[in-house]
């Protein structure tokens, strides 16, 4: 290492100038902006190196070396163009899960996406010309398919919950249960959204336990409308409970209050699938007389990112009417998605086309089937097939595990960190009792070869004994 400025100097002069290493042939695949960037950096690494006494002229010789150099920029180059948004392959048996993106979007929903990425109708009658409303086509949709008077789309469920309260509750009280106070994801807490809605909050009964004669004795003068907010990521279980949606429209019905129902996961399909019995569904809430339901898109209905507001036409009116809609009204590629997917609900075969629920509904021995199938390619590995809990996630069907299939490698986090670093397509996985899980809930049959080859290339080598 350098131990003078002499020496510093002498390692120094050996800095190749930029012009040289763009000139590198290696490199002349990519482009010169990005190379002149790379380069750069890597000077000024050098430099920084070779100043602080940690690279000598020897050394730094080496790396310039044209092979060297020319891998060294082309790593950065690589590494700097690398897109944060890539597709990955779920191994973690939760099906919804936030960290990854949520609901993988049906087929159609893809190709509608792609294709509205161009010029397309949003905000125009394509027949007459006129300007239009941009959530017209979904929100017949959502009517058809819920039979509600009025829908509304926003960007996501916590944006579909401030406009609802904004719009319709602000400077009145609405009373809600002290059990269903949430706090979800990046700290999004109930009572934050009412104070900025505008509306006092009144809350009742006790954590585990709110009977509707507490909804009834906190309603006053001021009082707008009764709250209900599904705890989508925790189950108070034991000696608890809160009143039913049709409990507060029959408590309601006689005050002239509204019924909000916060329903969050927002299960569409209403036959039963394994597991969700206990989820509650839109049609029950809308069924039930809930004046306004806000849901997610992007969870148990399996399309985009957005928000749903379904309900009565007047109240749907006025919050698409209220200025806080333009901030969290939805893009073209958003609509476009959700647009394809309501209509696999419509016109289609749900279970089937819409990955979500197909995952859902995946029953034991298919699980197995493909367990095995996975297992059978990696042989060589040591894997085997396990049972295996996997999970709904993003909220829905809190702490109630899903029975599944696994193929279990023996490995840790250093194999888990592996195979979130493999190229093309990263595979994400999960750590139990001294294996890697894949679990086939998440994994869709039609990846399994791929998701084998990747395990493969990018598990650690052993080390020779």
């Amino acid at each position: 290492m350098p131990r003078t400025d002499s020496d510093r100097s002498q390692a120094l002069r050996l800095l190749p100038p930029v012009d040289q290493i763009l000139r590198l042939e290696a490199l002349a695949g990519w482009p010169r902006p990005l190379l002149l960037r790379a380069a750069r950096a890597w000077l000024d690494d050098a430099r920084a190196a070779v100043l602080a006494g940690r690279l000598d002229a020897t050394g730094l010789q080496t790396q310039a070396a044209p092979a060297a150099l020319a891998a060294a920029i082309a790593g950065r180059c690589a590494a700097a163009t690398r897109r944060r948004h890539e597709r990955v392959y779920n191994a973690t048996g939760i099906v919804l899960h936030t960290g990854i993106g949520r609901a993988p979007l049906p087929r159609a929903a893809v190709a509608a996406l792609v294709d509205a990425a161009g010029y397309a109708v949003v905000e125009v009658d394509p027949v007459t010309g006129q300007r239009d409303q941009r959530e017209h086509g979904v929100a017949g949709l959502l009517r058809e398919l819920t039979g509600a008077e009025g829908a509304l789309v926003v960007n996501n469920n916590a944006a579909a919950t401030t406009l609802m309260l904004t719009a319709l509750t602000a400077g009145r009280e609405v009373v809600v249960s002290r059990g269903e106070l949430v706090e979800i994801g990046g700290g999004f807490r109930m009572p934050d959204v009412m104070r900025r809605a505008g509306c006092a909050m009144a809350e009742v009964g006790a954590t585990n336990k709110t009977h509707l004669r507490d909804f009834a004795e906190a309603t006053n003068d001021r009082t707008v409308a009764y709250l209900k907010v599904h705890p989508s990521n925790y189950r108070i279980e034991g000696f608890a409970g809160t009143p039913s949606v049709a409990e507060l429209v029959g408590l309601a019905a006689g005050k002239g209050l509204m019924v909000l129902d916060d329903l969050g996961s927002g299960l569409f399909w209403n036959q039963p699938l394994p597991g969700l019995a206990d989820e509650p569904k839109v049609a029950d809430s809308l069924g039930a007389g809930a004046h306004v339901v806000a849901v997610s898109g992007d969870k148990l209905l399996g399309g985009p990112q957005c928000g749903i507001l379904l309900g009565k036409q007047d109240l749907i009116a006025k919050c698409r009417a209220h200025p806080v809609y333009r901030a969290v009204r939805c893009d073209k590629l958003t609509l476009a998605a959700l647009e394809a997917t309501l209509l696999l609900y419509r016109d289609g075969e749900p279970l089937r086309d819409v990955p979500t629920l197909r995952m859902l509904a995946a029953e034991a021995a298919e699980l197995r089937a493909r367990s095995e199938q996975l297992a059978g390619a990696l042989a060589a590995m040591g894997a085997r097939v396990v049972a295996s809990d996997s999970f709904a996630g993003s909220g829905a069907n809190p702490a109630r595990p899903l029975p599944s299939f696994a193929v279990a490698l023996r490995g840790g986090d250093a194999q888990c960190d592996a195979l979130r670093a493999a190229r093309p397509v990263a595979v994400f996985a999960r750590v139990a009792d001294g294996d890697v899980l894949l679990d086939a809930r998440t994994l869709l049959v039609e990846d399994l070869d791929a998701v084998a080859a990747a395990v493969v290339a990018a598990w650690p080598a052993r080390k020779p004994a």
